[in-house]
């Protein structure tokens, strides 16, 4: 059966489009963009045509999260990629890219086909895993990449476990590049951050917690934009959240060094003032920065320095934060208040809404290599449908995710994912809509 997108407000940035149009989809597919489609029209004749009607609300291609965590296989008390999926359709992502520190981690073949056939099975959201640079996120030995590429990687990370050595990076890069496979980068000197428990700065000073210097993230920066240039492999920075690494991304982007980056919404809307209640619900890997960073994010987002917002999803325990601050472990929840928190920026000016539709879906498509990221006729029909206007509360309470370590507990929120479309069928709707067939 075709279906019938009428009157929403369709926004793709890779066709520079944004304007009331009708979209039809039809086999799982874009079949048509235009004003005034009819059902049974000359497009549609004879054809059973579900219509479902949008006014006033957004359509845009399905958003991408491309950095997130489902903790399966290994720790699924925390997260499953069921209810990791459910929780990325109820935030309006068709489609996730999830980090390789699994136990066992992502470095091999098994591990990437179990990955991939549990979402298949589960059938919400599509799952691109991210391959491990190395054995047991050691730093030590490369991880099989072809092999794990032919099994459905789209990227190699050793997330939360910076690759130190500089050599094996560079090896890394370089075997990551004849395979046309992006390198995401967490970015941390471990020696230099080690026993920091949050940003280092005045904040710091007066509780009396050890820091974590903004130049542990952006040594690494600078070093990984050396071995790009050096070696003209890709390097995709994860979670940005210091002015000084928006700095370097922006000179080495002007250089056109294959660089780009992410950041995720807790860096350009929390800073470290609010940890002055100790909530460990609001500790995370690099930590929240300072009010400066926060406004140096929103600068490299609206310029274009940072291309793409992730979520950094990492869910835990309560067990697990429900501890001291010094023991909890680093994390917080975000599929599903991602796009509400993004959307700020739109209600600010730093960004329009084309702009974040690009850094949600169409960039991380084009750093993934993924055929999504655009409604062009022919393509996927992932699909997002937005109510702009739609007013919430977070209530962590009510969300798909298993854990529930979200520290926006009772904000309010404007605008939200009401329906979710992949491959062209309905994965989640929350809009109360109703459609009918003709």
């Amino acid at each position: 059966m075709k279906t019938l997108l009428t009157g929403a407000r369709i926004i793709d940035p890779s066709q520079d489009l944004d304007g009331i149009r009708d979209l039809l989809i039809d086999e799982g597919r874009i079949a048509e963009i235009g004003q005034d489609l009819k059902p049974g029209g000359a497009g549609n004749s004879n054809m059973n045509v579900r219509v479902i009607d949008l006014k006033g609300l957004i359509v845009t291609p399905g958003l991408i999260d491309i950095h997130t965590h489902f903790r399966d296989p290994g720790f699924e008390y925390k997260e499953t990629v069921e209810t990791g999926s459910a929780a990325a359709a109820a935030g309006g992502f068709s489609a996730v890219a999830c980090m390789a520190n699994t136990d066992p981690c992502n470095d091999n073949r098994a591990v990437t086909n179990y990955m991939i056939q549990k979402a298949k099975a589960c059938g919400l959201a599509r799952l691109y895993p991210v391959g491990a640079i190395s054995i047991g996120l050691k730093g030590e030995k490369m991880a099989e990449y072809a092999d794990m590429k032919a099994a459905g990687i789209v990227a190699i990370s050793d997330d939360g476990r910076p690759v130190m050595n500089s050599r094996f990076m560079r090896m890394a890069l370089e075997y990551a590049q004849s395979l046309d496979l992006p390198v995401i980068s967490h970015a941390e000197d471990t020696d230099l951050t080690a026993g920091g428990l949050m940003h280092e700065g005045k904040v710091s000073t007066e509780l009396g917690l050890p820091g974590i210097p903004a130049i542990g993230e952006e040594v690494m920066i600078a070093r990984d934009i050396l071995l790009s240039a050096y070696t003209g492999a890709a390097v995709h920075i994860a979670h940005v959240s210091t002015r000084g690494a928006v700095a370097l991304l922006r000179n080495a982007k002007a250089g056109n060094i294959r660089v780009t980056a992410e950041t995720a919404p807790h860096y350009f809307t929390l800073s470290d003032e609010l940890l002055r209640e100790f909530d460990t619900r609001l500790k995370v890997n690099p930590p929240l920065r300072s009010a400066d960073d926060v406004l140096a994010i929103k600068e490299g987002l609206r310029d274009g320095t940072i291309d793409a917002i992730a979520s950094d999803h990492a869910p835990h325990a309560d067990t697990e934060k429900a501890l001291e601050f010094e023991y909890a472990l680093s994390g917080m929840i975000g599929l599903e208040t991602s796009l509400a928190l993004s959307l700020r920026l739109v209600k600010e000016g730093c960004l329009t809404l084309s702009q974040l539709v690009s850094k949600m879906s169409t960039n991380p498509a084009k750093i993934l290599g993924l055929p999504l990221g655009t409604l062009r006729p022919g393509a996927i029909a992932d699909i997002t449908v937005i109510d702009p206007d739609r007013h919430w509360n977070v209530d962590s309470q009510q969300f798909h995710s298993k854990s529930r370590n979200c520290p926006y507990e009772n904000w309010p929120m404007q605008g939200k994912a009401v329906m979710t479309f992949v491959g062209g069928e309905i994965k989640y709707n929350g809009s109360s809509l109703a459609d009918h067939d003709c």
